[in-house]
């Protein structure tokens, strides 16, 4: 047998590492000192909103950079660009005058815009065979969704962990803040062209920034309002990015009993894992969010192979590499499901010039609006006391 295609046939057995990681420690582009802008978060939970950022009076301060979903988000797409656009079936979603790949889907295989096409009747049957053991038909559609993680909580509650989790996080941070003045092209009012409206400012004489002369940009306005006063953050304790690779939660993803089949997903979705894994982060995370590699001493990129027994064995492994181990594994398994041809009902999955398996679906109001008829059937309501009402008998709402 090809050796290329068994090369990395030791990550799947019982002696495996229990996981792949990567530790890369980043800097803004402006330098070590550069300032950085966490994501902001709404309040709730006890949480007051705004950044994310963990230690309590003189401890270090850690703000989370990217979470474990937006950098999926981020990653997964990947598999849409022309260098890898043949590991994966291409499958796109019409809905109006827009087109979504899967790829970009938020919650994969399990989201509401792939859940209300034609696709719906496979996929779960696809998700009712992963709930018997068997990921193969899943693969063969969605196979990211295995490497990415997915539920399909509206539907079967199939569930499949994430084999790949990575976040960015700066250490010992320090808070800045800034505010910011509107200044409209001309005073308007003192050129003559048009009135202060009488309503326009305050008690004291402050512009009353929800108001139409200011929200069109026709006066001085101040933002004054306290979540616009997040200033970003500079890290003095440094960035990282920690990326896991769970080659524990691989083992999980099998074929039914059929374990020649077993190995040849396991190797499939492997090979997705590694060439997600090993591909170079894009720099670009958000406004005012720029972070490439920490080329300074001490800092850089280091990868181990994680034992259970916490052995650490450092691991060398080139993207290009993991791309042409991805192609020969693919090959092997086959890309995207076959359906007989002759069914003119069947979902069409087809090979294009290039060898990328193709496929496009129509969105369906008639089955959203069907999806949702359900959910409030199997969902009690509250009348206007709060007293809960049953919309269809229990029996009723559990089966459909």
């Amino acid at each position: 047998m090809n050796n290329k295609l068994t090369q990395f046939d030791h990550y799947l057995t019982g002696s495996a590492p229990a996981a792949l990681i990567i530790r890369e420690y980043l800097v803004p582009v402006e330098g070590a000192d550069g300032v950085l802008f966490p994501p902001t978060f709404a309040s709730g939970d006890g949480f007051p909103g705004g950044y994310n950022i963990d230690g309590e009076g003189n401890e270090p301060k850690i703000a989370l950079i990217d979470t474990v979903g937006a950098q999926s988000n981020r990653i997964e797409p990947m598999f849409a660009e022309p260098e890898y656009a043949e590991l994966v079936p291409q499958v796109v979603i019409k809905a109006g005058t827009k087109s979504v790949s899967l790829l970009q889907a938020s919650h994969r295989a399990g989201d509401a815009i792939v859940r209300c096409t034609p696709l719906q009747v496979e996929l779960e049957k696809a998700f009712k065979e992963l709930l018997d053991g068997n990921a193969t038909a899943l693969a063969k559609i969605a196979p990211t969704s295995l490497v990415f993680g997915v539920w399909d909580s509206r539907k079967t509650q199939a569930k499949m962990p994430r084999l790949i989790a990575s976040t960015i996080r700066a250490y010992n941070v320090r808070r800045l803040t800034r505010h910011a003045q509107f200044n409209p092209t001309m005073d308007y009012v003192a050129a003559g062209v048009l009135t202060e409206p009488e309503d326009l400012r305050d008690s004291e004489g402050k512009v009353i920034g929800k108001h139409p002369f200011a929200q069109r940009g026709f006066t001085h306005v101040p933002i004054t309002k306290k979540e616009n006063t997040h200033g970003g953050v500079i890290a003095d304790g440094g960035i990282r990015r920690d990326a896991t690779l769970a080659l524990a939660a691989l083992s999980l993803i099998k074929a039914g009993s059929d374990e020649k089949a077993t190995l040849l997903l396991q190797r499939y979705i492997l090979g997705l894992a590694l060439v997600a894994f090993t591909r170079p982060p894009g720099g670009y995370i958000r406004q005012g969010t720029l972070l490439v590699s920490d080329t300074r001493e001490g800092m850089g990129r280091k990868a181990d192979e994680v034992y259970s027994d916490g052995k650490r064995v450092t691991f060398s492994l080139k993207h290009e590499e993991t791309i042409e181990f991805a192609k020969k594994a693919a090959n092997e398994f086959g890309v995207g499901p076959t359906f007989d041809d002759k069914d003119e009902k069947a979902i069409k999955f087809k090979k294009d010039e290039k060898g990328v398996v193709r496929c496009e679906v129509i969105f369906n109001a008639k089955l959203a609006e069907a999806d949702l008829k359900e959910a409030k059937s199997a969902n009690p309501r509250k009348s206007k006391k709060g007293e809960v009402q049953a919309t269809a008998p229990t029996n009723e709402a559990s089966s459909q």
